[in-house]
C-alpha cells in the first residue's frame, strides 16, 4: 500500500512504492500487507544491486572454490573435502564494494534461477580439481558438493552430473553429493527415485544439516544414503549442554543403526572432538582442523 501525497506525487511513483511494500510483504512470508516506508526502497534497491552483481559474477567467472577437510576421528587423516563456493571481488572494482557471503547470495540465486548456472560451474570445477589432484598422485578421498533443492526441483541434475563426470574424467567414487534434509523432504515421493539414480551413477550421497528439518524415518531407511552430517547448531554447545549431548548421541546411534557414517560439522574445540570420539562419530569438520582454503 502506498498513499498520496506522502508516498508519491504521481501514479508511477505511487505504483513503484507500492511494489516495494509488496516485496517486503513477500519477504516476510506472504499473506500480509505493508504500508510503504522509505526503508523499503533501500531494501529493494539493495536487492536489485545484488542481483546485478551476481549476474555479472556468473557471466565473468567471478566465483572460486575453497575446500574444507573432513577428518577421520580415529586416525586423524583427511578422508574427504567439502567444496564451498565464494564470490571474488571483481578485478579493478571499487575497494568499498562489500563482500557477500554464500549465506547472502545463495538464496538470491535460488530465487532468480541463477543457481543452475552456478551449480553446474561448482560441480565442473570441483570434479576438474579432483581429477588434477589424482593425476598429481594426491589422495583426498572424496569431494563433497552441495546440491540446492531448487536445482533438484528444476530437473536435469542427473544428466548434468553424468556429462561433467565424463568430461572431467573424475571417477564417480571420488564425488559426494550433499543435499539438505529439508531439501530432501521438499522433493517428496520423487526424492527416493532421484537419490537412487544418483546412487546408480556411483557417487556417494550425504544428507546435510541433519536434525534441522523434519525427516521421515520411514523414508530415511529406504534412501540409498551413505552418510549423515550433524548440523553445527547441535555441536556448538557440547559437551556442556546435556540436551545437545543427548541429541547428538541419539543421531549417531540411529545413523549407525541404519548403516550410515556420521560427520559432525562445526567442531572448534578439542573437548568437542573428544566427546564425539567417545560416541563413535566417524568424521569431523570444523575450524579445530582447518578453515576452508583454496585448492
Amino acid at each position: 500500500i502506498s498513499l498520496y501525497p506522502q508516498d508519491g506525487q504521481d501514479a508511477s511513483e505511487l505504483i513503484r512504492n507500492a511494489d516495494a511494500a509488496m516485496y517486503e510483504s513477500k519477504r516476510r512470508g506472504r499473506n500480509s500487507l505493508n504500508f510503504y516506508t522509505e526503508a523499503f526502497t533501500a531494501v529493494a534497491t539493495n536487492r536489485l544491486q545484488m542481483e546485478t552483481r551476481l549476474r555479472r559474477a556468473v557471466e565473468h567467472d567471478e566465483f572460486t572454490l575453497h575446500y574444507q577437510p573432513m577428518v577421520n576421528l580415529a586416525t586423524g587423516q583427511i578422508v574427504a573435502l567439502e567444496a564451498l563456493v565464494r564470490l571474488k571481488t571483481p578485478a579493478g572494482s571499487d575497494a568499498t564494494l562489500p563482500s557477500i557471503g554464500p549465506g547472502e547470495f545463495i538464496p538470491v540465486m535460488e530465487e532468480t534461477g541463477m543457481i543452475v548456472a552456478l551449480g553446474e560451474w561448482v560441480l565442473h570445477e570441483a570434479c576438474r580439481q579432483g581429477k588434477a589432484w589424482l593425476d598429481a598422485g594426491l589422495h583426498f578421498g572424496r569431494i563433497a558438493v552441495n546440491l540446492s533443492p531448487s536445482e533438484v526441483r528444476r530437473g536435469g541434475v542427473i544428466e548434468r552430473l553424468s556429462r561433467i563426470l565424463r568430461d572431467t574424467g573424475l571417477p564417480p567414487e571420488h564425488l559426494e553429493i550433499e543435499i539438505t534434509e529439508s531439501g530432501l523432504m521438499e522433493s517428496g515421493t520423487s526424492a527416493e527415485q532421484f537419490l537412487l539414480m544418483l546412487y546408480q551413477l556411483g557417487v556417494s550421497l550425504s544428507i546435510d544439516d541433519f536434525g534441522t528439518g523434519y525427516s521421515s524415518l520411514a523414508y530415511l531407511k529406504r534412501f540409498p544414503v551413505h552418510q549423515l552430517k550433524i548440523d553445527r547448531s547441535f555441536i556448538q554447545d557440547t559437551p556442556g549442554n546435556v540436551s545437545d549431548c543427548q541429541l547428538v548421541s541419539t543421531m549417531i546411534s540411529m545413523a549407525h543403526g541404519l548403516h550410515m557414517a556420521v560427520v559432525a560439522e562445526g567442531v572448534e574445540l578439542t573437548e568437542q572432538a573428544d566427546f564425539l570420539a567417545e560416541l563413535g562419530c566417524d568424521m569431523v569438520q570444523g575450524y579445530l582442523y582447518s578453515r576452508s582454503v583454496p585448492a
